[in-house]
Formats: structure tokens, sequence, C-alpha cells
């Protein structure tokens, strides 16, 4: 507080003043999440600062007022609130033009939000947050397109699997979890917030509200064990394990598990297993998540980004039946994070790193296939979009000597046919440079898209360098 007669105003609990290098510092987190979005395909949106309250309150009722900053304006009859979070005015973007929007629609944005809350390290009241959104598409790849590009940020600002964790699940998982544990349904809500703090209790604080559940935590851990061994493979398949009880509660044997196995999967793919753990006690703790999801864990305790799949939203915003799936980071922990880990560049080095070049917005690369070369397509674009690093490379993650082959923009199709003449329209259509056609398990063919110059056929591991010597 400003001493009496002072004339110096503070400001405003929460916020932050940030001098030059504070911004340049804020703009490498910025400038990070947006390359990474846009070279896994991702297109920039924006929306207000403010919104009609309402729409807050139409996702999260009336309790959510109490947790943001709303306002009325003089002489005014509408209630406004500074906005929290992203998804409803996606949602609400989304539904007005939901019929001349592809399948599926892939968007991200970055700015300010908004939260009443007590500030804390790690959590402020004024904050930039990234956000990623997948409307529509195939679910298990929508899911794993989302986190991808989560671990892709990672790998970009230099954190490694020690650093950062993935810890994925299923929402309806878990429901399933606890029903078989011993909650009743009208419980289930009250069970998934205390298993969503339990890492925050005690050990006998967490079982003392365990039982008043009558959640039977023991129950509940061995199985949420067994299904982690299962996604990993290193059980027997589900319909057939000799699992204590396993006939009896069907729906562990059902589409829950399967689906997170194949989100699994569809991860090692794309080489990202190696930084995903399953776990079958994440929440989340939000009423509106339907199906997988994810948190980004640093040092084993912080949250650094978190989402997940909410079929249910579009619809509730006027929209059509949609699925989708996103997530939020925000710059506050992550910044932290990246300080502890001496991952934050300085000085000269800081301005050197912000000045980097941007992702293309035009994508670079068009992967499509013939049936064989199907299987390769998330391989390839993870490769492309990844970029490969100078073997021995031991610099810092912002060194312009990093990569041997720069990251680069890259994009497939989702349409059903397997007409390659199609496909290369669609390519033309999202204005790519050059089209990769896999042919078999070896090779594929390059296109110049500009000029209809075909460049020849070449090895997969050599697709990414011939493309980065016409680029």
């Amino acid at each position: 507080m400003a001493k009496p007669g002072s004339s110096k105003i503070p400001p405003p609990k929460g916020t932050r003043d940030l001098y030059p290098e504070d911004v340049l510092r804020q703009r490498y987190i910025t400038e990070a999440w947006r390359r990474v979005s846009i070279r896994h395909g991702f297109d920039e949106i924006a929306g207000p600062t403010f919104e009609m309250l309402e729409l807050y309150k139409k996702k999260s009722g009336e309790g959510i007022v109490s947790e943001l900053f709303s306002f009325r304006r003089a002489g005014g009859d509408d209630d406004y609130a500074l906005r929290p979070e992203f998804t409803p005015t996606l949602a609400r973007m989304y539904a007005e033009k939901a019929n001349s929007l592809p399948n599926p629609c892939k968007w991200f944005t970055a700015g300010p939000y908004f939260r009443a809350e007590k500030p804390q390290r790690g959590r402020l009241r004024e904050f930039m947050q990234w956000n990623c959104d997948v409307m529509g598409g195939e679910a298990v790849q929508s899911d794993t397109d989302a986190f991808s590009v989560l671990l892709e940020l990672s790998n970009e600002l230099g954190l490694s699997s020690g650093d950062i964790r993935l810890r994925l699940n299923n929402k309806q998982l878990l429901i399933s979890l606890l029903d078989y544990s011993g909650v009743i349904s009208s419980k289930i809500d009250d069970a998934i917030a205390l298993i969503d703090r339990r890492s925050k209790l005690s050990t006998a604080e967490f079982r003392e509200q365990a039982s008043s559940l009558k959640l039977d935590i023991t129950r509940f851990d061995e199985r949420a064990n067994f299904v982690e061994s299962y996604v990993r493979g290193t059980t027997a398949d589900l319909l057939n394990a000799q699992e204590p009880n396993a006939k009896s509660h069907g729906t562990l044997q059902g589409v829950h598990v399967a689906n997170l196995a194949y989100v699994h999967n569809e991860a090692a793919k794309r080489q990202l297993t190696n930084y995903v753990d399953i776990d079958a006690s994440i929440a989340r703790g939000l009423a509106y998540y339907t199906g997988t999801v994810f948190e980004l864990i640093a040092d084993g305790e912080r949250a650094v980004a978190g989402g997940g799949r909410y079929d249910n939203l579009i619809e509730l915003f006027g929209g059509p039946p949609t699925p989708a799936v996103g997530f939020g980071m925000g710059d506050v922990v992550l910044g932290l994070l990246l300080e502890d880990k001496g991952l934050m560049p300085e000085g000269p080095e800081l301005a050197d790193a912000v000045s980097q070049k941007p992702a293309s917005v035009r994508p670079e690369a068009f992967v499509i296939a013939n049936e064989a070369g199907e299987p390769h397509i998330e391989p390839l674009l993870a490769e492309l979009r990844r970029g490969k690093e100078r073997e021995g490379f031991d610099g810092k993650p912002w060194d312009s000597a990093r990569y041997e082959v720069e990251p680069m923009h890259a994009r497939r199709s989702y349409k059903s046919t397997k007409n390659i003449g199609k496909l290369l329209g669609d390519a033309r259509r999202q204005h790519a440079k050059f089209a990769v056609i896999i042919e078999s398990d070896e090779a594929a063919k390059v296109e110049n898209l500009d000029t209809r110059e075909e460049l020849g056929v070449f090895a997969l591991d050599k697709v990414g360098a011939v493309l980065a010597e016409r680029l």
C-alpha cells in the first residue's frame, strides 16, 4: 500500500509491470507458442477480452461469478466479465459459423486472461494464456493432435522427459473406477474433486475424506494400476485378462480403456510416449470434460498445462453436436519453470532468441499417401514439424546452430478419399508449397505445388532435407 500522503499508486494485486527485459522474456514464450501451433496446422483466432457475464454462467453456473472480475457500465443494463478462460468464447465463435468451417477445425489463440483469485507463486490475477483446440474430426487423432503440440513445445524450449511428463487419462474411465470402488452415483462428482486434489492432501486427510465417500482407495489403486499396465501393453488383452472380477464390471472391459489405449498408441506413432504416463486418477475437476483428459506436469508436481475432451459444450452454446478437445497453458508457471531449469535466455541471447525466424503461416509441406503409405503419415508429419537436430548438439535450445533440418509447417488431409488427385486439390486449397506423397513403406514423391514440378522420389528419412534445400 502507498504511504499516507504519498502520490504513488501501486499496481493492482496479482498483476505485473513488465519492463523491456520482462516483455522480451514473455515474448520468447508467446512466440514459441505461435511457432509450434502453426507448424502443427492450427489457425490463429482471437476474441474479445470481456464477454457477457451470462456466457460464463451458462457454462459453469452462478457460482462462477465470485471467481470473475465482473462489471456493469455506468448507466448500462448489461453485465460483463473479463475473460477467465477462452473455451466459452471459442464455443460461441464456432457455433456461429459451424456449417462453413472445415472438419476438423484446428484453432489456437494467445492473449491476456483474468481471474479474481488469491495471488501466489505461479498464479496471478492477470496472465497470458495459450489455447489450442480441435473441433470435429476423429476422436483419437484429435486428442493426440492436441497434446502433441504441448509436448513439441516442451522439446522446442529444451525441456526433457525428465523435466516434464504428460499424465493421460479418460474421464469416463475414472467414473467407472470410482463406481467399481464403492462410490454411489450421487457422490461421483465429490469423489472426482477429491481425487483431483489428492496430491495436495496428507495421506491421513485423503483417506479420511475417501472413507466418508465410501471410496475403497485400495481397490481403486489396484484397478488403476491394472489399467496403466494394460494401456502400455504389459498385460494380456483386457477381454481375456485374468484380472479379479473383470467380468463383473463390464465398463472396464469396454470403450473407455480401449480409447485410452488407442490414444497411447497414436502417441507412439509420433514418438511421444517417452513423455507420457498413464494415470487413471487424473480428473481435471471440470464437469464438462467427457473423455480424454491430460495434464503437463513439471518436476512431478507443478501443473504447467491441462485440458481434455469436451464433446457437449459447443451444442450448449447453440452449435451443432460437435466433438472437441483442447488445452490451456499460462505463461507464469512456464516462465518460472524455464528460469528454474536455466532455459530462459538473458541479455543478447534473449534478444537473438526473440528475433529468430517465425513459423511460415503458409504450409511448407502437405503430406498425403496411397493406401500402402497411410501408416507413415503421422510419423513423417511429426518428423517434419520437429526438425532434425545436429548430431552431438549440446547448446541452448535457442542456438541458431541447433538444427540440421529446421522444423517446418506440415499438414495433412483429413478427407476419407484415397484419390490422390482430390488430396492434391486439398493441398492446393490450403496453399501448401510442396506435396509429399507417400507411396510405400520406404519412399515418397515430392511435388512443387506452385510450379507443378515433380522433384523426384526420395527415401522417407530424406524428405525433410529435400524440402529444406528448396524452402
